[in-house]
């Protein structure tokens, strides 16, 4: 299977939603290719490098991730200058074999569908529980307390209404933001996932962590693997919440839109 690649400093989760300006031509054409074919692409990390390509012309020299997300475009709007302000939602992960500098303006990689193993784990429902039951502390402890100037969470998942029918199932899927008016019309659909997998892939998507940390989760063997991460990484916030060593600053130029 061959995609174009996006690389980004961000990583993308199966179920979240990833807004994304799109200003570069070689990313003009490949959203408008991905539009016309109705074809998704690839959003995977840059370890080393810029998503911008060097204004001198330049080879540009990125060091990316092995493991990434394949992402569909949910909305995009047309801007006058030509570019393109996309909402893309991840909706599974693909390893890379090899990369195409050569073959259109963006990068292009064949790659392998990577899916979770059926989990068979005796302790996967105990595990579930406890990180889901953390996570909630988690989220409360994010919250702001009194003369603490901390951002909100703009945090987008997509959700389905259970109750819609078959037919409209596209059209009833919703990008919501905890906290947002659009989450709080369909709060009574969103439920926690009780698919190991969803919910590894939901909470890896949320907490609030560096990338290379993401990336970690996303590149974990399978849902059971994914879960004992986050139970670690839950195990190192809470204690920084709980203390107020480490609160959540919201970084305006990374939390509100992806650029490229």
């Amino acid at each position: 299977m061959q995609i174009p690649l996006f690389p980004l400093h961000a990583v993308l989760s199966p179920g979240l939603a990833l807004p994304i300006h799109v200003f570069e031509e070689r990313y003009r054409v490949l959203v408008r290719r991905c539009l016309d074919e109705r074809a998704p692409f690839g959003v995977v990390l840059i370890r080393e490098g810029s998503e911008v390509a060097p204004r001198d012309g330049r080879a540009q020299e990125l060091a990316i991730a092995t493991v990434g997300t394949l992402a569909e475009i949910r909305e995009a709007s047309r801007l006058r200058d030509g570019g393109w302000d996309l909402l893309a939602v991840g909706v599974s992960r693909f390893a890379i074999r090899t990369v195409h500098t050569d073959l259109e303006p963006y990068i292009v990689a064949d790659v392998e569908p990577l899916d979770d193993p059926s989990c068979d784990d005796a302790d996967a429902d105990g595990l579930m529980a406890r990180v889901t039951r953390r996570f909630v502390d988690y989220l409360r402890l994010l919250q702001p307390r009194d003369g603490e100037a901390t951002g909100p969470l703009d945090i987008q998942v997509e959700v389905e209404v259970p109750d819609a029918d078959e037919a409209e199932a596209d059209a009833a899927r919703v990008v919501a933001s905890p906290g947002s008016d659009e989450a709080h019309d369909h709060a009574s659909t969103l439920r926690i996932p009780d698919d190991p997998s969803q919910l590894s892939y939901l909470l890896s998507g949320i907490i609030q962590v560096e990338a290379a940390r993401k990336q970690q989760l996303l590149e974990a063997p399978d849902a059971v693997t994914r879960l004992r991460l986050l139970d670690e990484l839950l195990d190192r916030e809470l204690v920084l919440l709980r203390a107020r060593l480490a609160p959540y600053l919201a970084d305006g130029r990374v939390a509100a839109t992806r650029t490229s």
